[in-house]
């Protein structure tokens, strides 16, 4: 029995890791074990930005990986969390009746899509803008290089 509301909360705490993939699909699930590497790739990047400061080109890449995978298993999160009973229970309780409980929406489920839509809004926005203004001052500072005199 396949909980939505397990299954979105697992989506959102840890859906960067793959844990929501891995409740709903099992172990072998290869698009749960795919999840961790840009995770990883991201926090490689905060790591960057710590040791090498805000001017290092590959974090700008690599830090918005974090925070769209994240959006991402927020999103995912709201997707399972409005998922009608009947539909949730025919795709992953199929033995049970359209009505079964795991399918079923509860306060719980409720707090786990506000939140997911709270977060991933937030991270996903936040990525974006990390992103484009370090990538639009890189651009500023090699138009000032190209426009300055050569001696």
């Amino acid at each position: 029995m396949k909980s939505k509301t397990l299954a979105a909360w697992l989506a959102f705490i840890g859906g960067p890791l793959g844990l929501h993939r891995f409740y709903l699909y099992g172990l072998l699930d290869w698009r749960g074990w795919l999840l961790p590497l840009p995770t990883a790739l991201g926090i490689y990047g905060i790591q960057r930005v710590q040791a090498l400061g805000q001017d290092d080109q590959l974090s700008w890449l690599l830090i918005p990986l974090l925070g769209f995978t994240i959006a991402g298993c927020a999103l995912r999160a709201i997707l399972y969390g409005l998922t009608p009973a009947d539909a949730w229970n025919a795709r992953f309780n199929p033995a049970d009746s359209a009505d079964a409980e795991p399918g079923r929406t509860h306060w719980g489920t409720v707090f786990a899509i506000g939140l997911s839509l709270m977060m991933g809004a937030t991270v996903l926005m936040a990525s974006l803008a990390y992103s484009f203004q370090h990538y639009f001052e890189y651009q500023i500072e090699e138009a000032r290089k190209i426009s300055q005199p050569q001696s």
